[in-house]
């Protein structure tokens, strides 16, 4: 899936000739935390958030010392202008989700506008990943028996979870699953347990393995 195909197109913006006041209202009415501004020619100028709000004077927001005038137009300034992030991150309507998940765990942002060359076609924000998370059908690719079973998971977790699978008993009777052998870690023993149960046609996951001492 690609960013067209989870963004929210009904973009909800302000102008940077806006009042804070009137961004706050809007974010308000409309339960977001954040939106874009954009420009009277339709230009995305930046993006403004509740965090931008966290340093108003009205909430008795400090003057640090470091940055000291520029914390104080934020704080001070009754214009979107003043307050918004003017440095944003964006993505074109092509990107990938997994690029766009990635984006925002590296920028610790959470909503980025989508763009179809200069013009802003949409906002994907958390909400909107967690959508397709509820929409994503459980697996249905693997074919019934425990033969296809076995090797459906065999192979998700070489190549998906990164698990050698070699030191590792697995025998599936009846759809039911059952692992002994050794793992390195805790955190290897979950993806085991999480890869089996992802799989179509298996009715329990039944743990044996032991911690492999270093």
């Amino acid at each position: 899936m690609k960013a067209k195909d989870v963004m929210s197109p009904n973009i909800v913006a302000v102008s940077p000739d806006h009042s804070v006041r009137h961004a706050a209202r809007i974010m308000l009415d409309h339960h977001i935390s954040g939106m874009p501004v954009v420009d009277d020619k339709g230009r995305l100028a930046g993006i403004v958030s509740e965090g931008d709000f966290l340093r108003r004077s009205e909430l008795g927001a400090p003057v640090f010392p470091i940055g000291a005038p520029r914390s104080y137009v934020k704080g001070h300034s009754w214009k979107v202008a003043d307050l918004m992030t003017s440095d944003v991150i964006v993505a074109d309507e092509e990107t990938p989700i997994a690029r766009i998940v990635a984006l925002m765990q590296e920028h610790g942002i959470k909503r980025i506008p989508v763009m179809r060359g200069q013009r802003l076609v949409g906002v994907v924000s958390r909400a909107d990943l967690l959508r397709v998370v509820v929409a994503t059908r459980f697996d249905d690719a693997t074919a019934a028996g425990d033969d296809a079973i076995r090797r459906s998971i065999l192979t998700r977790l070489r190549e998906d979870a990164g698990v050698e699978a070699d030191a590792l008993t697995l025998m599936v009777t009846d759809g039911l699953v059952h692992f002994s052998g050794a793992v390195r870690s805790q955190s290897e023993r979950d993806a085991v347990r999480v890869v089996a149960e992802g799989v179509r046609g298996v009715k329990g996951v039944f743990d044996h393995l032991c911690l492999a001492h270093p």
